[in-house]
C-alpha cells in the first residue's frame, strides 16, 4: 500500500453554492449479490485467491497480481476490456499467469515470448508491464482483432501450436478483469428478486449544503470534484470525462487534492486508514460494499462519503453519478469496511 505524505491543513466551512439534481428513479425491491459487468459481457462472479480454475488448481495472489497488471496496461493503452480477456487467457494458457524465467526453448516470462523472435531482451520479457505493452502492440496489428472470438485472436499473436487451448480461460479471464477493475454493478441473479437497481434512491445535494469547518482541504478538493461529475455516465473501466466507474471516481478525486489512491476497489479498501463504525464517518471517507465472498478484502462497490447522511457513487451500467442516503437499507447494510484517505 502507497502511504499518503501529504500534510492536512484546516479549512472552514465550505459552502457549494450549487445544488445538483438528478431525477429520481425507481428502486428495486431488495438487494443482489453485487456482481461485476465486464463490458457487455454481462455479469461475472469476481474472483479471490482459492478459486478453482479450469485446470482444477486453486487461483494464487501472485496470479491476481499478475492479471491486474495486464489490465492497468490495457488501461494505459487506451483499449477496451476485451483487450485484457484476450491477454489474460493467453498469460493463463502460456504461463499460468505466473512470470516465469524460461520455458519451452527461450520462452520467458507471462506470455512465454521469445527473444529469438524479436519480443525483446529476456530481461524485457520478464517485466510484465514491458510484456504486456508487447502483447497488445502485437494484438493491435490483427485485423479486426475485436470482432474475432478470445482462441482466435490469442492464436493470431502467438501462433501457438495448441490454437484451441486458449478457450477454455475466457470465462475465467472475463472473471479476473471483472474482479481487477473493481468495476462493480448489483445484477440481478438467482438469488435474489431486484431488479439491478440500488436499493435508495437518487437524491438532490441539498440547499446550502456545506462542510464541517476544520474538513481538511484535501477533502473539500476531493468532495467539489465529484460533485461536480454528478450526471456523468457510468462506464465499466472508465477514469475520466466523459464516464467513471466506481473506484475511477474515487481515484480522480484524490487525485485531483493531490493525493494518490490505487485503481481497484480491492486495492484501494487498504488505502488511508480503517475506520470500524459508520458512527464515525467524516465526508472523504469511502464506503466499501461487499464482493460476492462478503469479505472487506474483496469488495465491489465503492462510494465516498458527502457527511448529512449522503453517499457519492458511480453505481452501474445504465446509470449515472449520483448522490444517495447512506440510510435506507443499502449502504449501511451492504457496507464492509470503511477508509479514511485522509487524516483528521
Amino acid at each position: 500500500m502507497k502511504k499518503l505524505v501529504q500534510a492536512c491543513t484546516a479549512g472552514v466551512a465550505v459552502p457549494f453554492g450549487l445544488v445538483i439534481c438528478i431525477a429520481l428513479t425507481a428502486g428495486g425491491a431488495s438487494a443482489v449479490t453485487p456482481a461485476l459487468n465486464v463490458g457487455g459481457t454481462g455479469c461475472v462472479t469476481p474472483v479471490a485467491p482459492g478459486t478453482i480454475t479450469a485446470d482444477g488448481q486453486s487461483l494464487t495472489s501472485e496470479q491476481i497480481n499478475n492479471a491486474a497488471i495486464i489490465y492497468q496496461v490495457s488501461g494505459g493503452l487506451g483499449l477496451p476490456p476485451q483487450a485484457a480477456v484476450i491477454a489474460i487467457a493467453t498469460a493463463m494458457q502460456e504461463s499460468s499467469l505466473i512470470n516465469r524465467p524460461d520455458g519451452d526453448l527461450d520462452s520467458v516470462g507471462l506470455f512465454q515470448q521469445r527473444p529469438s523472435q524479436g519480443w525483446g531482451s529476456p530481461a524485457q520479457l520478464v517485466d510484465p508491464v514491458y510484456a504486456s505493452k508487447a502483447f497488445y502492440a502485437a494484438l493491435a496489428k490483427v485485423p479486426g482483432w475485436e470482432a474475432l472470438s478470445v482462441a482466435q485472436a490469442a492464436q493470431r499473436v502467438q501462433g501457438s501450436a495448441y490454437p484451441d487451448a486458449y478457450a477454455k480461460w475466457e470465462d475465467l479471464a472475463k472473471r479476473l478483469v471483472g474482479t481487477v477493475s473493481g468495476g462493480a454493478a448489483n445484477c440481478a441473479g438467482t438469488n435474489g428478486d431486484g431488479d439491478g437497481q440500488t436499493i435508495t434512491n437518487p437524491v438532490a445535494l441539498p440547499a446550502g449544503f456545506s462542510l464541517p469547518a476544520g474538513t481538511p482541504v484535501q477533502v473539500v478538493t476531493a468532495i467539489q470534484f465529484g460533485i461536480s461529475k454528478l450526471g456523468m455516465p457510468y462506464q465499466w473501466g472508465g477514469t475520466g470525462d466523459p464516464s467513471y466507474d466506481c473506484s475511477g471516481l474515487m481515484m480522480r478525486a484524490y487525485e485531483a487534492a493531490g493525493l494518490t489512491i490505487h485503481r481497484t476497489t480491492y486495492e484501494q479498501v487498504y488505502d488511508g486508514t480503517p475506520i470500524y463504525s459508520a458512527s464515525q464517518l467524516k465526508p472523504g471517507d469511502l464506503i466499501f460494499l461487499a464482493g460476492s465472498d462478503g469479505t472487506p478484502t474483496n469488495p465491489g462497490h465503492v462510494g465516498m462519503y458527502l457527511g448529512s447522511n449522503l453517499v457519492l457513487d458511480a453505481p452501474r451500467t445504465g446509470k449515472n453519478i449520483q448522490i444517495t442516503s447512506f440510510t435506507g437499507g443499502y449502504w449501511d447494510n451492504e457496507a464492509v469496511a470503511f477508509r479514511r484517505i485522509v487524516p483528521s
